[in-house]
């Protein structure tokens, strides 16, 4: 899982090199692909958590799809999946905390998507940019 994780944090600077200086919202875009939307939730000196999402666009709605919660630990170069559109965290799942195995396999789970998710996004050239949402976007 350590490894998973370690590969995200690589990963996601590779996709999003800027990732420290976006203050809010920024837009990840690539010829012919669905928008991808990064929104941080939450920052602190060691820390930083946010959700990244594609922005599907279907009929005349717009939903962001996987939404996946990503902590990132700048001090330890981690970056690891708290939940997505649809998995829970793992403190909501997992009541009791000797479930150690079970936990450690979903949280895999988690993050080997992730890994997967981010090989394509970087396989499709994904740029981004600190552009805020106009009010009212998809956040």
């Amino acid at each position: 899982l350590e490894q998973i994780c370690e590969s995200n944090y690589q990963k996601l600077f590779k996709l999003i090199p800027n990732l420290l200086s976006v203050q809010d919202t920024a837009i990840g875009l690539a010829p012919l692909h669905s928008t991808l939307h990064l929104k941080v939730i939450d920052q602190t000196p060691y820390t930083m958590t946010v959700e990244l999402s594609h922005c599907f666009k279907k009929n005349r709605d717009e939903y962001l799809e996987p939404a996946v919660i990503i902590r990132i630990y700048l001090d330890a170069q981690l970056a690891e999946v708290l939940s997505d559109h649809a998995r829970l965290s793992v403190s909501r799942v997992f009541q009791d905390p000797a479930l150690t195995g079970d936990i450690m396999n979903y949280k895999w789970r988690l993050n080997y998507f992730l890994q997967k998710w981010l090989d394509h996004c970087l396989k499709k050239n994904y740029q981004f940019s600190a552009i805020p949402l106009k009010t009212g976007a998809l956040m």
